[in-house]
């Protein structure tokens, strides 16, 4: 039992199947150097209130430095026994620096440690998503600008049926739209996240003479956390953050539907990227959109994490309980998820093969500019209520007999109502109608221009 760190107690080791069961370095291992940068600033918070001399000092941080090159070299002996990353990094200490090392877990815990370690960690990946968000809004913002001039149309949906035309670059500004959303949720989540845990210990704080304040400075911490319990059992943090994810994601994988959904021979609207594409091993024909697929189906694994991290902690008591331990590894999968369908989406976007003639000519079916003759007798005077009656009985006509919008002559206008007048004949026109949404944030090319240009200031593209 020498090896393990709390082995005083016990007399027998393990069950070999429980010490598997129970051991976290599998997934803990990504917080090194958090635990390093950790271990660095409490030996020196040690030393400066007298608790370490200025030669344990030394020893230590040479020690540190001499594993941070290890396993970076990948020569670190890591070892399962010894349950996590933490409990590696020091008995790796202490065989190179001696009882110096064993004096480095003075006034600390492993619950506040691991607190500390992952508050540190996620940090880091939250400033690695808002950058890798920023590059995707950016490519949002320039499909968008890319295909205003000529100006590509879509039928807009609502129900998944054909509901009115919108421009393709109104398309690309709504999902930049809520991944700016998804930015502002992650520096929220990462604002309140930026407490110092360390000094709380396993939950009632220390008797030994530390400074608190000095050790969450150094970590870049804005200040400790005030209650030493709420330190170590509290993971609300964590759930905010798989929250911001679980939504991102979300928003992604909408995306990747729609994608999906363009890309079949029944819309035809686009084409993806053959680098982001697979076949099939029996069909020679087949070009199948995988990564957008699993982008969408990966919302759910994300979703998952959110979902399981909070049945962990819902029923816990005060304050650490192991159950604490089924944090990272949802955690670190999520991250990595949200991360990866990022940078692919960024990748991809660009490579989109949009057909300008098949969308135009979808825009204009489906009697998509049918609210245009409503809204044009209601600007004569005729109450809205009424006026949408009147269309919805010539849009049935027009179904009836297997005909167009664009079809219409004056003399039918009018036989369904006498406002009806030579101006309204535009309004059969797609690019006609297009112009008239012109009202903040529609879908007419000045008005898309306008918050075109707010986005590229927003993202640093003016």
């Amino acid at each position: 039992m020498a090896h393990r760190t709390w082995g005083g107690r016990f007399g027998e080791g393990p069950d070999a199947l429980a010490a598997r069961f129970n051991a976290s370095l599998a997934f803990d291992r990504a917080l090194w150097r958090e635990d390093l940068w950790q271990n660095r600033v409490h030996a020196r918070m040690l030393h400066a209130v007298g608790l370490l001399s200025a030669e344990e000092l030394e020893a230590i941080l040479k020690g540190l430095d001499r594993i941070e090159e290890e396993i970076e070299a990948g020569t670190f002996p890591w070892r399962e026994e010894l349950e996590d990353v933490h409990m590696n990094l020091e008995a790796r200490l202490t065989e190179l620096v001696g009882p110096p090392g064993g004096k480095l877990h003075t006034a600390r815990s492993r619950n506040d440690q691991v607190a500390t370690d992952l508050r540190l960690y996620l940090r880091g990946a939250i400033d690695e998503l808002l950058a890798l968000l920023l590059a995707l809004r950016r490519v949002l913002v320039r499909e968008a600008e890319k295909h205003l001039d000529p100006l590509y149309v879509l039928p807009g949906y609502t129900h998944l049926q054909r509901a009115q035309p919108v421009l393709l670059a109104h398309w690309f500004l709504a999902y930049y739209e809520m991944l700016k959303r998804d930015a502002g949720r992650l520096e929220d989540a990462k604002e309140r996240l930026n407490e110092s845990p360390l000094g709380a210990a396993a939950l009632a704080g220390t008797g030994f003479p530390i400074d608190r304040h000095f050790t969450a400075r150094e970590l870049g911490f804005k200040a400790p956390m005030r209650n030493s319990l709420d330190a170590v059992a509290s993971r609300d943090f964590a759930l905010e953050v798989l929250s911001a994810l679980n939504i991102g994601m979300l928003h992604l994988s909408r995306m990747a539907e729609e994608l999906i959904l363009y890309s079949t021979e029944e819309f035809g609207f686009v084409e993806v990227p053959d680098a982001f594409a697979t076949g099939s091993s029996i069909m020679p024909q087949k070009k199948n959109p995988d990564i957008l697929e699993l982008i969408r189906a990966k919302a759910g694994r994300v979703l998952g994490a959110l979902v399981g991290l909070s049945a962990v902690v819902k029923g816990l008591p005060l304050a650490y309980n192991k159950d604490l331990q089924e944090d990272k590894e949802p955690l670190l999968d999520a991250l990595a998820t949200y991360r990866d369908s990022l940078r692919l989406l960024a990748a991809l976007l660009p490579g989109l093969k949009w057909r300008r003639e098949r969308m135009w000519r979808a825009a204009e079916g489906g009697y998509t500019l049918a609210t245009e003759l409503a809204d044009y007798l209601a600007e004569k005077g005729l109450p809205f209520r009424e006026a949408h009656h009147v269309v919805g009985r010539l849009v049935r006509r027009l179904v009836e007999e297997g005909r167009a919008l664009k079809d219409l002559t004056l003399e039918e206008l009018q036989a369904h109502h006498p406002l009806f007048a030579e101006d309204a004949l535009p309004l059969l026109r797609l690019e006609t109608a297009i112009h008239r949404r012109r009202s903040y944030g529609g879908t007419a090319p000045e008005a898309v221009r306008e918050r075109l240009e707010e986005a590229k200031k927003e993202v640093g593209l003016d």
